[in-house]
């Protein structure tokens, strides 16, 4: 019989996707990747932040088995991946970037099926399956119409179907919504988050800092090749510039309004004059501290608030503070 830590222990093991410990990867005289651990479990949203060059993709490309490590040890699903299995290729779905992923001339069901042969099923079973897959990413009506006639948006959800055909326990998604309209991009996290509710790991790639909000749990930021920071979001968020606000404000009592601001959000952010516009405020709240809460001391201290407009740290000024941490 098991005893109670070797349970614990495999019910641990169980709960891994994925493990990549000290993964170095070279091309010619460019280190892609150094000594880059992380840790992903089933029904997780992991996130690979960074900008272009990090090594996103080049990790991704290791995860797939397209391309072998130069050193270190990566396991998915348990599996080692130093010379992975034929059949490892199930465990797995792979929504690329970029546009060259699925065959234009052919149409949607036709690519499902396509790829669901190459996956071993037969016609039968892949057509089912395509229709499956077209249904969960709602593209059954322009399932029939030629790919080249799809919308971006659509093309992008159909990748996603493709990722999904084999019902895989793991899901890679790289740079999906870069390039989508707000509401594509959410049509795509949706898609992806519903797999993660069903117990699918996912490791999603991505550039777009305020793409992770709300949607990954944890995060490994790359630079350069180098992890700079790995943990929750929530915990990354606590080190990056906090979200800021531009106010055009107006007092009527011949106050200066920056200065009336200033005193009236005492406690709840710190409030900062811009150049050459007296009447303009940088605005940073105060952790937990709401706009709505602000602007309503802002009025109830006879200050009003004309505009307003966010500036949200970019994933630049993220790195810059994480980079600054780890090279001080």
């Amino acid at each position: 019989m098991a005893t109670r830590t070797e349970r614990e222990v495999g019910s641990d093991l169980d709960r891994v996707a994925v493990e990549v410990r000290a993964v170095s990867r070279r091309f010619g005289n460019v280190d892609a990747l150094r000594d880059v651990s992380l840790r992903v479990e089933r029904g997780e949203i992991h996130a690979l932040l960074g900008p272009n060059g990090a090594g996103k993709t080049t990790l991704l490309r290791i995860l797939s088995g397209l391309v072998e490590p130069g050193a270190g040890d990566v396991r998915v699903l348990g599996v080692p991946w130093n010379d992975p299995p034929r059949e490892a290729k199930h465990l797995f779905g792979l929504v690329p970037s970029g546009e060259r992923s699925l065959y234009l001339r052919l149409s949607g069901i036709e690519n499902l099926i396509f790829f669901g042969r190459l996956y071993g099923l037969r016609r039968r079973e892949a057509k089912a399956r395509a229709i499956e897959a077209l249904m969960e990413v709602d593209l059954e009506e322009p399932g029939p119409r030629r790919v080249l006639t799809y919308s971006h948006g659509m093309q992008k959800r159909l990748a996603v179907a493709r990722g999904l055909l084999m019902d895989p326990p793991l899901l890679f998604v790289d740079e999906a919504t870069h390039d989508l309209d707000p509401e594509g991009a959410r049509r795509i996290r949706e898609l992806v988050a519903a797999a993660a509710d069903r117990g699918v790991g996912v490791v999603w790639a991505t550039q777009r800092i305020e793409e992770i909000r709300g949607f990954a749990r944890t995060v490994t930021v790359l630079d350069r090749g180098t992890v700079r920071f790995g943990g929750t979001v929530q915990e990354l968020l606590s080190i990056v510039p906090p979200e800021r606000f531009v106010l055009k404000l107006r007092t009527v009592d011949g106050r200066g309004p920056v200065d009336a601001a200033r005193g009236a959000l005492a406690g709840l952010g710190t409030v900062v004059a811009l150049e050459d516009h007296p009447d303009h405020a940088l605005l940073g709240l105060h952790e937990g501290v709401i706009l709505g809460t602000a602007i309503q001391r802002l009025a109830a201290a006879n200050v009003d608030v004309l505009a307003c407009r966010e500036e949200r740290s970019d994933v630049e000024e993220a790195f810059l503070h994480l980079i600054e941490a780890n090279d001080g």
